[in-house]
């Protein structure tokens, strides 16, 4: 077989290995917005209420865009240099969305208030400070959430939120984050532990749609509109209990490679 023979079957293979890999994804984003849709009515809420994002760490370019092609606009990474690849790369389609959903380092922020749209993980007022000192050199106002850890779990990161007996502590800690000029506190995030039975995160969700009204009583300026919690395994008990964006990756992608 010539050389050019094989690169032509070789091309063809590849072609059909895109458009199918275009066409799963997009079956599994369709599916899920399905289901947020079907949850969201069946507890009176409105579908667009809910904003799918899709979790893209550890998944190639390949495969970011093959979910652009299959409709999806709004993107969580985990870490700052791999998603930096990704947002260079398609840095001309002007309607994607980028959103840090990772722990970031206070060392980092220059780079994550240019590069996202929204950061989910702000969980320290050093982390704040300089995340609005950046944000503010370039002109622009960072949407950022409070990550909050409701499970009492020492490896997560967030605030100490599980005690309620202490939010109005927290309140105290929180409060000059919301004076900062260059950020604009939209609301909280958490992570639940992992469980196989998906129910079993419900109080989790519970606690800080909870969290969320205590804040808005204590701090009526902040709308406090936004829950991020909810992923592939219980993502729809986070809907039921008020989230508004969950952040799907696997059921949507499949397994990542990293």
């Amino acid at each position: 077989m010539n050389d050019k023979l094989m690169f032509e079957i070789e091309s063809g293979n590849d072609l059909r290995q895109s458009d199918d890999l275009v066409k799963r994804i997009q079956a599994n984003y369709q599916a899920v917005q399905e289901k947020i849709a079907q949850v969201a009515r069946s507890v009176g809420r409105q579908p667009d209420q809910v904003r799918l994002m899709v979790v893209t760490k550890g998944h190639s370019l390949e495969v970011v865009r093959a979910a652009l092609e299959a409709g999806a606009r709004l993107f969580g990474e985990n870490y700052v240099e791999e998603a930096l690849v990704k947002i260079q790369a398609l840095s001309t389609i002007p309607d994607i969305e980028w959103h840090m959903i990772g722990h970031v380092q206070s060392r980092k922020a220059d780079q994550v208030s240019q590069d996202f749209s929204w950061v989910h993980t702000v969980d320290s007022l050093k982390l704040a400070t300089r995340l609005d000192r950046f944000a503010g050199a370039l002109g622009r106002r960072l949407t950022v959430l409070l990550e909050c850890n409701v499970s009492h779990e020492e490896s997560k990161f967030g605030w100490k939120a599980w005690d309620e007996s202490g939010w109005g502590t927290l309140a105290g800690e929180i409060a000059p984050i919301l004076d900062l000029p260059a950020l604009e506190v939209r609301g909280l995030m958490t992570m639940p532990p992992f469980f196989p039975d998906p129910e079993l995160a419900r109080p989790y969700f519970k606690k800080l749609r909870q969290l969320q009204v205590f804040f808005r009583d204590r701090f009526p300026q902040i709308s406090w509109s936004e829950l991020s919690m909810g992923m592939s395994g219980d993502f729809e008990v986070a809907v039921q209990e008020g989230a508004t964006i969950v952040r799907v990756g696997t059921a949507i992608l499949g397994e990542r490679i990293g």
